[in-house]
């Protein structure tokens, strides 16, 4: 088997919540896949991320974090999307905090572990690090707790040694031909990169406010030459909540909107005219039915 031979295969990119999953795979595609913020949980469905060279088709499986507390429909759901990436990758790459380890991390290691895939371990945010020859340390833990195929210290926010991930990756991905055009990027929808926008805004402008049972669905999404016309729900489980994100005679919401219209413009570079409903659906988020209905179990 030649090294000049294409390669393509499915990386799964595993770790606990907040570990900088989505983060190291917006840098390495160069734009935002997946929403970024630093709420628990963020990332909540699978996305796929396709990052194109002229040997090689990588596509990233980006998952929400696998995570102990999952009583509520929603984070099972969640955990098993995590898990279910995992079975039909070819590569893992098991991210965690190069200075913190915690025993959900070793929750992760031993989902990793017992699924017989090839893993590369990546301590990221090694800028975080001090003094800088801690590492060494920490690199030295790694190799204890699992054989991993490499293991790699990154920084994914400041983009150090990405480059060195990117070269080591191919040579354990099989021979095959590329499975999706070279200028894709990722497998979803534009409707489902709007409704997380506006979620992402969501999140950094309510902070602790913020309900987890909170989601947004595109309810209708027409397009023009000149502009975008965007009709999304907000989705809540109480009346309470709805005031919350509504604010005093609705400030909060329309702020909310402003901030979502500004970089969905920018983004797709045509006016955007965006309008917010919030609406209650109790207990949407313990409820599998609604999940489904609501797009959790669909992969665009």
């Amino acid at each position: 088997m030649s090294d000049t031979e294409f390669r393509c295969g499915f990386v799964a990119v595993v770790g606990r919540p907040n570990v900088g999953k989505s983060t190291l795979i917006n840098k390495i595609i160069g734009s935002k896949v997946s929403i970024v913020t630093a709420k628990p949980q963020t990332t909540r469905h699978r996305i796929l991320a396709v990052h194109s060279t002229d040997s090689a088709q990588i596509l990233f499986v980006d998952t929400p974090g696998i995570h102990r507390s999952a009583g509520r429909a929603m984070n099972r759901l969640m955990n098993r999307t995590a898990a279910s990436a995992l079975t039909d990758a070819d590569l893992v790459l098991f991210v965690f905090d190069a200075g913190h380890w915690t025993e959900e991390d070793d929750d992760v290691l031993q989902r990793v572990q017992s699924s017989g895939i090839p893993a590369m371990a990546l301590l990221n945010k090694i800028d975080n690090v001090h003094p800088r020859e801690a590492l060494l340390g920490k690199l030295a833990e790694t190799a204890a707790r699992f054989e991993f195929v490499e293991t790699i210290p990154i920084s994914a926010k400041k983009g150090d040694n990405l480059d060195a991930l990117l070269a080591a990756i191919p040579k354990h991905l099989p021979v095959s031909p590329p499975l999706f055009p070279d200028d894709m990027r990722t497998d979803r929808s534009r409707e489902f990169h709007i409704a997380e926008v506006i979620r992402e805004k969501l999140t950094l402008m309510l902070h602790q406010e913020l309900p987890y049972g909170l989601t947004v669905q595109i309810e209708r999404l027409e397009e023009t030459a000149e502009r975008f016309t965007i009709h999304a729900i907000i989705w809540v489980e109480r009346d309470s909540q709805k005031g919350i994100v509504v604010g005093k005679g609705g400030a909060r919401l329309k702020q909310i909107g402003t901030a979502a219209r500004v970089e969905l413009k920018e983004q797709m570079g045509r006016s955007v005219h965006l309008e917010l409903w919030v609406k209650v659906k109790e207990n949407w988020a313990d409820n599998e039915k609604d999940l489904h209905a609501l797009g959790f179990d669909k992969p665009g």
